[in-house]
This record gives structure tokens, C-alpha cells and sequence, in this order.
């Protein structure tokens, strides 16, 4: 590697830090060798965090010319975004720790991607976040990865997870992101929404953070076999967004991966709805005046 401090000095936010990286390394091998990078970019040591209180840490001199960054010992994909979430820190300036010389950042720092209004801390670890994920799985080489996924399918997410070294709900977020249909990737614990990631064209999912899955989802009736991907099945319309009265209703479609511990994957997929013609939408107008007014 070539790069260097001096080469990302004046980029402050998360995509201008990892656009500047990849101009000077575009030639970036998969997975991102994130601890070699960090050599390069002012990072002296990586060490062991010792304590369940942190997942990891960052201690800086006075003048973050040099920085030493902690990371607690585990399955490696988790392990690698923690390295690249404080390198994220250590690159953006105005990311204050809230110690005079060190960052320290909860298990719950590393899932936030939306932060309160005015909550600068919460702002930080959100940036970071944005950095690690953007960082790990570079576009330009997920787009490409991505190339030959065709329908949606949680196979794929394990691929990328794999291939790209990073932990399974760091690729669901991705593969959302960037695949061209509709989906949505819910994360169940012990039969509960715990996080959700769509699409930009996906509608609000109806289960709020902390309600249970329901009760006609795939992931009460399939077989819970571990670590394996269930068939993709149609389900109900109405399971997972709110559907209008008086339209017609969307297909939906769900697929489940259990994991180990009560975790699961659920993901969503909304076929497309074909615009009714001018004949039908006559008729079907029609029959509902017909039916409000009693008439038959």
C-alpha cells in the first residue's frame, strides 16, 4: 500500500474519507485488509480490549498523530468492523472523544445508524458506522460482487459475508442497499423485531422494534434448521406493511435464516403491482359504488 495521512488529511466526512482511499488504492483486494490499512494511516498498534463493558476503543496523543486502537477478541467479521469503526474515528477530526484521550464504544455504538437530533455522540457512532461499512465492502467492488445475484435471496447475503469477511447483518444491510428490487431484511431475536433494513422503495414495515414477528410470518412455520436458508414463500399481503384499502394488493414474499442463540433473518421481498388498465380500474369502481350504496 501507498497510502498515506497526508492523502485524506482535508476529507472530513465518511464518503469523502473512503473516496479518497479508494483513488489511492483502487486496485483494493477482497477482503479489505483493514489492519494493513490502518498501519498506513497513523495506527501504531491494534490490541485485545479486555472487558465486556466496550466492544472497542481508541487512544490518541495529544496531537492524533498516532493513534492505538482497542478491539475485543471474537469471531473475526466482528472484529474487523470494530478495527475499521475506530479508524473511522481516528480519521475524522471533529470526532471528539468524550475522554481527553481515548474513544470507548458499547456493542450497541456499532449497530447505530441513526442518530437524535443534537446528539453529537450518537453522530459520531453513526459516522463511524458509515465509514467501517463503506470501507469493508467498498460499492464500486459490491456492485460487482452483486453482479450475478438475480432474485433476491439470503444465500446471497451469506456469500457476501463471507467473501467480503464481515459479519451477517453488515452484509444484510449492503445487500439491501444495493440490490435493484424491493426488499427488506428483518433481524428477529427470541421471536422479536430487533432491527430492520429496506430499500429505498420499500415501504415502512408495520412490526415496530421490539414487537413480536407475527404470527403468520414464515419464521413461526418453518423447520428451524440452523445456519440454512429456507425456501422463498408468499405470504400474506398485510404481514409486513400497511396495504391499502380499495387497491389491489401487492405480492409479498418471505424467507427466513435461523441462527444460533434465537437470531434470526427474515427477509421481504414486494413484487411490483401491475398498473390496472383503464377497463379494469372502470369495473372495479364500478363494483365498489355498487356495493357502498347498496345497490346490486
Amino acid at each position: 500500500m501507498l497510502i498515506s495521512r497526508i492523502d485524506v488529511a482535508d476529507a472530513g466526512s465518511p464518503e469523502a474519507l473512503v473516496k479518497r482511499i479508494l483513488q489511492t488504492e483502487p486496485n483494493l483486494p477482497v477482503p479489505v485488509p483493514i489492519q494493513e490499512l490502518c498501519a498506513r494511516l497513523g495506527i501504531s498498534r491494534i490490541e485485545d480490549l479486555d472487558t465486556d463493558a466496550f466492544e472497542g476503543g481508541l487512544v490518541i496523543d495529544a496531537k492524533r498523530s498516532v493513534g492505538t486502537i482497542l478491539a475485543k477478541r471474537g469471531g473475526e467479521p466482528r472484529r474487523r468492523f470494530t478495527i475499521a469503526h475506530e479508524l473511522g474515528h481516528f480519521l475524522m477530526a471533529h470526532h471528539i472523544p468524550d475522554q481527553p484521550d481515548r474513544f470507548l464504544c458499547k456493542s450497541s455504538d456499532l449497530l447505530r445508524f441513526t442518530a437524535k437530533a443534537g446528539d453529537q455522540r450518537q453522530l459520531r457512532e453513526v459516522e463511524a458506522n458509515r465509514f467501517a461499512a463503506l470501507m469493508l465492502m467498498p460499492p464500486h467492488l459490491l456492485r460487482g460482487a452483486m453482479a450475478a445475484f438475480l432474485q433476491p435471496d439470503l444465500q446471497h447475503v451469506l456469500v457476501l459475508a463471507r467473501d467480503f469477511a464481515v459479519g451477517k447483518e453488515t452484509a444484510a444491510r449492503a445487500y439491501v442497499q444495493y440490490h435493484p428490487e424491493r426488499i427488506a431484511i428483518v433481524v428477529a431475536g427470541n421471536g422479536r423485531v430487533q432491527r430492520c433494513y429496506r430499500s429505498l422503495s420499500f415501504p415502512a414495515i408495520i412490526s415496530a422494534v421490539g414487537s413480536p414477528v407475527p404470527t403468520g410470518s414464515l419464521y413461526h412455520s418453518s423447520p428451524h434448521r440452523l445456519n440454512i436458508a429456507s425456501d422463498i414463500a408468499e405470504c400474506s399481503s398485510d404481514l409486513w406493511i400497511d396495504v391499502k384499502r380499495d387497491l389491489r394488493a401487492p405480492a409479498l414474499y418471505e424467507q427466513v435464516y435461523h441462527q444460533q442463540n434465537g437470531f434470526a433473518m427474515i427477509l421481504v421481498r414486494l413484487e411490483a403491482v401491475l398498473e390496472e388498465s383503464a377497463e379494469e380500474r372502470r369495473l372495479n369502481e364500478g363494483w365498489r359504488h355498487r356495493f357502498h350504496s347498496g345497490r346490486r
